[in-house]
């Protein structure tokens, strides 16, 4: 069985992440990194990488390149991977899949178009505790569910600006709301989308309430209310307010419910393990499972999963939420907050 050469274009949060899991690999190497970073550069050095460019193109266009995963800010991901798919790569691209719905159809097209396979990073479906609950959900021990409960809270882009203790500026790309294409909604909520599309299918309709915390120009907290087209009602709860990260799913149906978590691990055992390459934390399995598969189909030439596709629909509930949305704003004089409500779409 051939050997996978990948190449890693962008070593930010993920982009590490990806990076140490691409050392304990089956059937793939990772053979070069780019980043315009220079201390994510010399990052890469140090973990043993031999090929390190700046600039994505020049990674490219390095024929030992088979693959490319592509780790950088939303804004540029229709860039490159349109020179990605032109030049034959396939493609593993960090969620969401685009910033708006036009962007994720030009996505699509230039993948299909060039005839290069394309899997979105939505590593909760990879995740045992999901899955087993799945499973429960198809097997019918829970009777017909009826509806169910999704959340996914956590520091968002606060957190994983730090380095140790030492704080360091979150990137002003992550407050434009023309660059990011959406707040928490966007990048919380397409992971508990596509997970729940995953259980159920077909969604019929959703209403959003969105809510901004912090005043800035896009939401860092969302509820959404999901209905599907096969009848069961979900609610799903985003924030980027919570020291605490936790992931959780339940489900409720005539006979009974169950639910999944998907927490971090022990702080002290995680960074013990982060300080040896080639292990990979508990919590950090799920990415490890993604690639993995995503490697798998490259070397068998199948189709991966979740595909483009997968994650443009993705993308169209989404951007339904945003229009069936209704907002809170918060702000005022003299340290007085004042509230009010507006409805747009």
């Amino acid at each position: 069985m051939r050997e996978v050469g990948l190449g890693l274009i962008g070593v930010g949060y993920m982009g590490k992440t990806h990076l140490r899991n691409c050392f304990n690999l089956k059937h793939a190497k990772l053979v070069a990194v780019s980043d315009i970073s220079k201390k994510a550069r010399n990052f890469a050095k140090r973990m043993g990488v031999k090929k390190i460019f700046r600039e994505y193109q020049q990674l490219l266009r390095d024929s030992s390149v088979d693959a490319v995963i592509v780790a950088l800010p939303t804004y540029l991901h229709a860039g490159c991977v349109q020179e990605a798919s032109e030049v034959g790569k396939d493609i593993f691209l960090e969620k969401p899949l685009a910033r708006n719905v036009t962007e994720g159809k030009e996505i699509v097209s230039t993948v299909n178009r060039n005839g290069v396979k394309l899997m979105v990073g939505y590593h909760l479906r990879f995740c045992s505790s999901f899955r087993v609950l799945k499973e429960k959900e198809h097997s019918g021990i829970l009777g017909e569910v009826q509806s169910g409960y999704a959340l996914a809270i956590g520091s968002g882009p606060f957190f994983h600006r730090a380095e140790g203790r030492i704080p360091r500026p979150v990137p002003s790309w992550w407050w434009e709301k023309q660059l990011t294409g959406g707040g928490a909604l966007l990048d919380q909520g397409s992971h508990l989308i596509n997970l729940v599309r995953w259980y159920f299918g077909k969604v019929a309709d959703v209403k959003s309430y969105l809510g901004y915390r912090f005043n800035l120009n896009i939401e860092d907290n969302a509820t959404c209310l999901i209905k599907f087209a096969t009848g069961q009602i979900f609610v799903i709860n985003v924030g980027w307010f919570s020291a605490e990260g936790q992931i959780k799913v339940e489900l409720f149906g005539t006979v009974r419910h169950a639910s999944a978590y998907h927490m971090p691990s022990n702080k002290i055992v995680t960074a013990i393990q982060l300080m040896t390459k080639r292990i990979t934390p508990k919590f950090d399995l799920p990415y490890l499972d993604e690639l993995q598969h995503f490697v798998n189909c490259v070397t068998h030439d199948l189709s991966p999963s979740p595909s483009g596709n997968d994650a443009l629909k993705d993308l169209e509930i989404i951007s339904l939420a945003y229009e069936n949305a209704i907002i809170l704003k918060e702000g005022g004089q003299s340290g007085i907050k004042k509230k009010s409500y507006s409805r747009f779409g």
